[in-house]
């Protein structure tokens, strides 16, 4: 093989490799290029595929939202159905709250209504004879059978008869459920019940009424009016007959006053007597001493005599006074009094007494029903006291502190008011404006000096209540005492 032979083979296998490595390159590069060579068909698919895509996700979509609007929907008819139950449950509630609170006693458990007043009998008498009217007009229904009344005419085994009797019986039956309701109602009515008392008689009538609505049978609303007055006249019935006997009590305790005060005076004027002959004696022993006496002996038998017979016109005085007293039945004493240490400021007493000391009855109201003493703020003599008390009273009714017991004869009121209501009736009466309360003022001063409460001491942790004045509000500050007070209510004692 010649050398041209070894050149043409070599060339041939160099050219066959780099071919090969040629199209080796080519294969890898238009493998490398071919998404770019089939870019419009690659944007379609990718267009196909997000369409398709979100087609899917629409449709998911939509069946989550009427998922989801469904839920709402149900929600919320089941918070529309709690809502109505939730009300509903409420009114119930309510109801038998009530009448759970009609058949209670606990007076914490009873909301009271103010009654008002229906009948206007003068005597606990007329009140008495109303209710049997009440009684018998209610018997007269039952027997009369317009008590309860039946809608059909019902026939039992095709009889007319028995089925009236089963309507009577049936009707028997109801009025003895209805009455028995509202004679516990009627037992148990009292100031603090009375409107209860009347709605659970209603109350009673409905639902006895509700029982015999299968039958058509139901007791008559003019025989529930009757029952419902019959609860009114007791209720007042026995107003009438406390405040009777309070009234009785009241003239009993005037009785007494005016015994007591007839004593005192008897006793005065017993008294009086003695001191009045014992002052003429030796007034009439002086008399003659000073006769013989000169010189300073004398005079000072004339100053004796003087002592002596300013003592006789004293005993004189006070056995006049005392005659006065015993023989003027209406003659006394009208006192305002107050006592701020135990009712607050501007809150008045305002009575009268027949005591020949009216200081006495001052010292028995300062008793240990009360923590401080009374202060006197005026004290005045007429001999119509009672006319005089009746005045202030009448004058400042509205004023009462306690509207349904007026015996108590506590007003609120200021000293000014008072003042001028004397001086419109011609009354002269000097008020001392501001009262002493030594008691009340030294145990303040005593707690504020220790760093207690001025009014209950040392605090155990509690709320501290505090004492309202007049104006309602909490008063802890002490006023100084004037100093010429004794002086004023001597002078005020002194009127008489």
């Amino acid at each position: 093989m010649d050398l041209a032979s070894i050149a043409l083979g070599t060339l041939v296998v160099v050219l066959s490799a780099a071919l090969v490595a040629l199209l080796v390159k080519l294969r890898q590069e238009s493998s490398r290029y071919k998404p770019i060579i089939d870019a419009e068909g690659e944007r379609r698919r990718i267009l196909t595929d997000a369409k398709r895509k979100a087609d899917e996700v629409k449709a998911q979509t939509v069946q989550e939202l009427d998922r989801l609007q469904k839920q709402i929907e149900e929600q919320r008819k089941n918070r529309d159905a709690l809502t109505t139950e939730t009300a509903e449950l409420t009114v119930t509630q309510q109801r038998l709250h009530k009448e759970v609170s009609a058949l209670e006693e606990n007076l914490e458990d009873i909301s009271f209504g103010i009654y008002k007043p229906h009948f206007e009998y003068d005597t606990s008498e007329s009140y008495k004879l109303a209710l049997e009217g009440v009684t018998a007009e209610q018997r007269s229904m039952v027997q009369a059978g317009t008590a309860s009344h039946c809608a059909v005419e019902w026939s039992v085994g095709g009889s007319r008869r028995d089925g009236e009797r089963m309507q009577k019986q049936y009707g028997k039956l109801l009025l003895r459920a209805f009455n028995g309701e509202s004679e516990a109602a009627i037992a148990k009515v009292a100031w603090n019940n009375v409107t209860r008392m009347e709605e659970r008689i209603r109350n009673a009538f409905t639902a006895i009424n509700a029982l015999g609505g299968v039958m058509q049978v139901s007791i008559t609303a003019p025989y529930m009016e009757l029952k419902i007055k019959e609860l009114r006249l007791a209720y007042e019935y026995e107003e009438k007959k406390h405040a009777e006997l309070e009234e009785q009590r009241k003239i009993r305790e005037q009785m007494r006053e005016e015994e007591r005060a007839q004593r005192e005076a008897e006793a005065a004027r017993i008294q009086a007597e003695k001191d009045e002959a014992q002052a003429e004696k030796a007034l009439e022993k002086a008399r003659v001493e000073a006769a013989h006496a000169e010189g300073k002996e004398h005079a000072r038998m004339t100053q004796r005599i003087l002592e002596l017979e300013e003592a006789l016109k004293t005993a004189q005085h006070k056995r006049e006074r005392a005659k006065a007293l015993g023989e003027l039945t209406r003659a006394g004493y009208v006192y305002v009094l107050s006592n701020i240490g135990a009712f607050g400021e501007h809150v008045f007493k305002i009575g009268m007494t027949r005591r020949y000391d009216p200081m006495d009855r001052v010292k028995e109201l300062s008793d240990a029903a009360v923590p401080f003493s009374f202060d006197v703020h005026a004290m005045v003599f007429s001999e119509d006291a009672p006319a005089v008390e009746t005045a202030f009273h009448e004058h400042f009714a509205e004023r009462n502190v306690n509207l349904l017991n007026l015996r108590k004869e506590f007003f609120r009121v200021s000293i000014e008011e008072l003042q001028e209501f004397a001086d419109e009736r011609g009354l002269k009466i000097a008020f001392t404006k501001v009262p002493e309360a030594r008691e009340y003022r030294e145990t303040v001063a005593r707690r504020e000096a220790n760093g207690e409460h001025p009014l209950i001491g040392k605090s155990d942790g509690h709320s501290i209540p505090t004492h309202p004045n007049g104006n309602g509000h909490a008063h802890h500050a002490v006023p100084s005492p004037p100093t010429r007070l004794a002086v004023d209510q001597r002078r005020a004692h002194g009127l008489h």
